[in-house]
């Protein structure tokens, strides 16, 4: 029996580790997939994750799980994710607090929003809006600010946590309105509209899109939203720029896994992403929600993150000083 040389045996490994991976990519996924959700039920995120999760398992043939991971400004899920195989079974619903106000808030952030992670997919955005009590009896912006005024530090409103960025916008506003506000924090903006519709709290900075029934039956007043121009699902309600504020904000959503995954399998999923965004379903859900959708590569979206990181850096430590 002929001996092969002892080089040939080594090229044929390393052609055949070398084919290893495109195998793999190409049979993906083989099992269920984890979307992490850094919020309780109930939220945006919560929502998107869900929706999506349902239309890429259709796309791929296979099913994509949510758990909500909440904790830390979105850190605990952002932190489970770096640490998860980069094997493309463990993602994340990616979005502003963990990747771009957490790391400034919190200088011990345990990751890079950059280095540590693969950013697949960019989704979509909402918009932050101030929203007030009717038993308040401030209608508009003015009316508010002149109680504000009239009583410093006496009318208290809700975020969805300390380094959350309701909390954050919410400081950039006081600052710039010269009022004083009484600060109420929440783990997730679900517990806090349970308080704020029961009368708990008067005012709230939280995202849009699941304050609308709210507005809608009365029981909340939107006073201004942090989006660049005004919304359709909030026409009559004027944006913090056209008041005079210096405050533009938007909670982005994407989809974001460990570093160093398969790029093949990067391809996969931009693919299905693609594919879950455009069905009826899913615009007509994100127009409903008030979510405003767009697509970025993953360079795209990488750049767009770490842009992120510098551009809410100021806000944030304005927010914890």
């Amino acid at each position: 029996m002929p001996v092969r040389p002892l080089k040939s045996i080594i090229l044929a490994a390393t052609a055949l580790a070398a084919l290893a991976p495109a195998a793999f990519a190409a049979d993906y996924p083989e099992r269920p997939v984890r979307i992490l959700v850094s919020f309780p039920p109930g939220g945006s995120s919560d929502l998107v994750a869900r929706l999506l999760s349902e239309q890429l398992g259709a796309a791929l043939g296979q099913q994509f799980v949510v758990e909500n991971k909440p904790g830390a400004a979105g850190t605990v899920a952002a932190t489970e994710l770096k640490n998860a195989e980069a094997d493309g079974y463990t993602l994340m619903l990616s979005n502003l607090t963990p990747f771009n106000v957490a790391p400034t808030s919190f200088p011990d952030t345990p990751y890079d929003p950059v280095a540590d992670f693969t950013h697949i997919g960019y989704i979509g955005a909402v918009h932050l809006g101030m929203f007030v009590s009717p038993e308040l009896e401030t209608p508009d912006m003015a009316a508010f600010v002149e109680k504000a005024k009239a009583e410093p530090g006496m009318l208290d409103y809700g975020s969805s946590g300390v380094g959350s960025w309701g909390h954050v916008v919410a400081v950039a506003y006081e600052n710039e309105a010269g009022v004083e506000l009484s600060h109420i924090p929440y783990k997730g903006s679900g517990p806090m509209r349970l308080d704020f519709r029961a009368g708990v709290i008067p005012v709230i900075f939280d995202a849009v899109p699941q304050n609308l029934p709210a507005v809608a039956e009365g029981t909340a007043i939107p006073l201004a939203v942090s989006s660049p121009q005004r919304l359709d699902t909030l026409s009559d309600t004027p944006t913090f720029t056209e008041l005079g504020y210096d405050i533009v904000a938007e909670n982005w959503l994407g989809i974001s896994a460990p570093a160093g995954v398969d790029p093949d399998i990067v391809a996969t999923l931009q693919d299905a992403l693609a594919t879950a965004l455009a069905t009826d379903e899913v615009v007509a859900q994100f127009e409903t929600w008030g979510i405003v959708g767009g697509t970025m590569t993953s360079d795209e979206f990488t750049d767009y993150v770490a842009k992120g990181v510098a551009e809410w850096a100021p806000l944030v430590n304005q927010a914890s000083e």
